[in-house]
């Protein structure tokens, strides 16, 4: 696990980021095959026509059916069982679909739609926020605990030294469904901090997913978060906390002989451990922080190595393709 991180932090460039995460948040809803479950949506527009859409990967979005606000009637599109959807009126400006027995098949993100224009000026339909329906498998239990399960590296010291920056990296595991949202910010702020992040990869029938954070060396004296939105977090929002780089802390895969600290908060994981009888264990700390450093620090010289030695082939394989030409040029003017 440690060499594997330590190949991406090597490979994580040193520069500032763009950051990939979305500002909007999508409602996620899980059921299990055979269920049921009612989909909200909200729509600001006032329309006698809400049209109910779902999308699913890899195809266009398909209309399910509209419902008639003035006479509370569904009207199901065809190629949909008129007997699983039905929908109705919530409340002022918002709407519901409900789906009954559900199939793997019914998986996707539904949105609410209305027309609205003149016909002088034009229409367009607007669409309200999606929901994203997961329903899993008839063998999948949900009854664990599936929410994201954190592992915290810091930059090695050849890379702040090397690049006057460093990378905070923040795995996430074994969490359940796959919809995520991480983002950092500095511990006292609400700015939301430019950072990068990788595909949510699915292992095992569960996911993963990591993102990173570059800083500058005049922020090397601040902690950060990486925050996680997840829906089985408790209280919806996670916090790990890094401290700040010119601590010189580092800590990798938790020994399971120690515990993590807190700061009193469930969802907040603090860099720090404790023995089993709660006490600061500054030597395991202390073998977390040089194995990693040692860790990283080979893997990004291994890097430029093989960088070099990527060079020498290429130069010998160019040289011996122009040499090879220039004999068969000849061969032939002779």
């Amino acid at each position: 696990m440690l060499w594997t991180l330590s190949l991406i932090v090597a490979f994580l460039p040193p520069g500032s980021q763009a950051s990939s995460n979305s500002e909007k948040t999508m409602t996620v809803v899980t059921k299990p095959t055979g269920s049921s479950v009612t989909v909200t949506c909200s729509i600001p527009q006032q329309s006698n026509y809400i049209h109910w859409y779902r999308y699913q990967e890899g195809k266009a979005p398909q209309r399910v059916l509209y419902y008639i606000v003035s006479s509370s009637r569904s009207l199901v599109d065809s190629g949909f069982d008129a007997r699983k959807y039905h929908a109705d009126k919530s409340t002022q400006g918002s709407y519901n679909v409900f789906l009954r027995n559900l199939e793997e098949s019914d998986s996707g993100v539904y949105y609410c739609a209305v027309w609205t224009g003149t016909q002088n000026v034009g229409w367009i339909k607007i669409f309200g926020k999606g929901t994203k329906l997961i329903v899993t498998p008839p063998d999948k239990k949900l009854d664990g605990d599936f929410s994201p399960k954190p592992t915290i590296f810091l930059p090695s010291i050849a890379e702040t030294k090397l690049h006057k920056a460093g990378t905070y990296l923040c795995l996430l595991e074994k969490f359940f469904p796959g919809v995520i949202k991480v983002y950092w910010k500095e511990k006292n702020g609400d700015t939301i901090l430019k950072s990068q992040e990788g595909n949510t990869t699915e292992t095992k029938g569960t996911y993963m997913k990591f993102s990173w954070l570059t800083v500058p060396q005049k922020s090397f004296d601040k902690e950060h978060r990486c925050i996680v939105e997840h829906e089985n977090v408790r209280g919806s929002k996670q916090e790990i906390l890094f401290p700040a780089i010119n601590k010189g802390t580092v800590l990798g895969a938790v020994d399971k002989k120690r515990k993590p600290s807190s700061l009193g908060s469930e969802n907040r994981t603090v860099l720090g451990t404790t023995d089993m009888k709660g006490k600061p264990d500054h030597l395991g700390y202390a073998k977390d922080v040089l194995r990693l450093q040692l860790t990283n620090s080979s893997v990004y010289y291994t890097y430029l190595l093989l960088l070099l030695k990527s060079s020498v082939y290429l130069a010998i394989v160019t040289f011996s393709l122009l040499r090879r030409t220039a004999v068969c040029s000849a061969e032939k003017s002779s």
